[in-house]
């Protein structure tokens, strides 16, 4: 990577972790100093689980899982490292949302209010489920190695492509639920008067877009895609060597035993010369 190209993405990278923290920190102070805290007892303090989970996990860690291949220090370790690195980070990300949505209802069933009613809840729980099942088929087609490669290149534009909508999902749904939040809880002084919280909340709504923003930005630049590693020895599933080495191995043979001929053939043209010279010896002699 040139110079230049490498410091606009450390750039870029270093303004994505920067936005994603601060995301991350404003949703503890909202949830611990406007929303009372945090509990795991059925109360309104185990509610406020679900946007510290959602936004750590769902936002933050896996726009971290999505351009963990486009890092250039990282271009040197094994394909199979990133993947698992990858897949990870992911796995910690599905565990987050699904503790907070576990939060939700336990806390809606404690209190006997109606949930899975609003738009927000209804695009959350789909793209949770997606992205689990995005998650499962990922591990088997591209970690494990039983996949055929003309199948991983089939499937692979599907996943990169669902991949970012569920991102960009999952953030729109994020700002539905701070919205719906906000216009539950602030009644005296209302939403619409401009209340500290409000402020507060909507700024951290922004920082969400910026870093959805930023992980869009990085990962869709061609220029910061990670290289194609080279092709050195391809085995297929069963365990056989591709085609291609084969042929390799056939071409050498070949050379090899081309290079053998054509040494015996001067060699015997060597021995002929060589016996008729002492042919042409003894004639000049008797």
């Amino acid at each position: 990577m040139a110079m230049d190209r490498y410091r606009g993405f450390l750039g870029l990278l270093v303004s994505a972790l920067l936005v994603g923290f601060l995301c991350v920190l404003f949703t503890l102070i909202w949830v611990l100093h406007y929303r009372e805290g945090l509990g795991w007892d059925g109360s309104a303090l185990e509610f406020n689980w679900h946007p510290v989970l959602a936004v750590t996990g769902f936002v933050f860690v896996q726009g971290i899982a999505i351009i963990v291949y486009r890092l250039p220090w990282t271009w040197k370790c094994s394909k199979l490292l990133m993947k698992s690195i990858h897949a990870g980070l992911n796995t910690v990300a599905a565990i987050f949302a699904i503790i907070s949505v576990v939060a939700v209802f336990d806390n809606r069933n404690a209190n006997n209010i109606p949930h899975m009613y609003s738009l927000h809840s209804w695009v959350g729980l789909t793209a949770l489920i997606l992205y689990v099942l995005q998650l499962v088929l990922g591990f088997f087609i591209f970690l494990l190695p039983w996949a055929s490669l003309s199948l991983r290149a089939l499937v692979m534009p599907i996943h990169v492509y669902s991949g970012l909508l569920l991102f960009g999902t999952v953030i729109a749904t994020v700002l539905m639920g701070v919205t719906e939040k906000l216009f539950f809880v602030l009644k005296n002084p209302s939403y619409h008067t401009f209340p500290p919280e409000g402020v507060f909340t909507n700024t951290l709504g922004l920082l969400i877009v910026v870093f959805g923003a930023l992980i869009f930005w990085i990962a869709t630049r061609p220029q910061w895609k990670r290289p194609k590693e080279p092709d050195s020895i391809l085995f297929q599933p069963n365990g056989g060597p591709a085609d291609g080495m084969e042929g390799a191995i056939a071409i050498s043979s070949g050379n090899n035993m081309d290079k053998s001929d054509s040494e015996l053939n001067s060699e015997v043209a060597a021995r002929k010369r060589n016996l008729g010279l002492d042919e042409a010896g003894q004639r000049s002699t008797m």
